[in-house]
């Protein structure tokens, strides 16, 4: 089983470094907290808040998945460059179509320091 790195309160790291290696890697959420029972939903995955990812061939971000508790929801995949060899934060919408209550996390895999998790999200369905 891999290992799993999840969020760090970086506002707690005393190492600008550390700071760093945890913001860049760490995926969040971004979406609204309430959705309607089967409308689309738009789930905006970026990886990294204050500090940016690089984008060459040996270190990049490979693929972001969203999940609801333990279903698998969506996934996409990247090549190394498709960000123009330029560090930055890598993101991507989903969209997905909510009929009940659901409990969001997103993964992200860099290709040299692993598997990442977001927090978790509970997005509140209402009709």
């Amino acid at each position: 089983m891999p290992r799993v790195f999840t969020p760090v309160d970086i506002s707690q790291e005393e190492k600008e470094v550390r700071k760093d290696y945890f913001d860049r890697h760490t995926p969040r959420i971004v979406t609204a907290k309430t959705a309607k029972r089967n409308q689309k939903l738009k789930v905006k995955v970026i990886v990294g808040e204050h500090y940016e990812h690089p984008d060459v061939p040996e270190h990049y971000i490979s693929y972001i998945q969203l999940w609801n508790r333990e279903t698998f929801l969506a996934e996409a995949h990247f090549t190394p460059g498709m960000l123009g060899n330029q560090p930055s934060q890598v993101e991507v919408d989903f969209y997905i179509v909510p009929k009940q209550t659901m409990n969001l996390a997103a993964m992200a895999v860099c290709t040299n320091h692993g598997l990442w998790q977001s927090e978790s999200m509970e997005i509140r369905v209402i009709d």
